[in-house]
């Protein structure tokens, strides 16, 4: 049964992709639909993310608190290790404190 699961995975995954490959094969030239290709994957990456963010703590004030720092540390221009790095440290210290 397993087997059959996996194989309908596979099977959706591969259509998801070949579906539109086979459908559109001419270059996109509409504006709007080019701008709204292009922000797909930023919106369901976000989506993904900030739920995993806030209920991945044990306070959603601690996961808040990680969250502004790393913001603040992406908007500053920081690297993505340093950005993880201070807020995970960031989370840390306020686990420990409210708790």
């Amino acid at each position: 049964m397993i087997y059959a699961d996996i194989f309908a995975m596979a099977l959706v995954t591969y259509l998801i992709r070949a579906i539109p490959l086979t459908l559109f094969q001419k270059k996109i030239t509409n504006p709007f639909i080019c701008s709204f290709l292009y922000y797909v994957p930023y919106a369901c990456l976000a989506a993904m993310t900030i739920p995993a963010v806030f209920y991945a703590t044990k306070s959603i004030a601690s996961a808040a608190a990680g969250a502004l720092v790393a913001v603040i540390l992406a908007c500053r221009g920081k690297s993505l290790v340093t950005v993880a790095a201070g807020a995970s440290f960031t989370v840390f210290l306020a686990e420990k404190i409210l708790l």
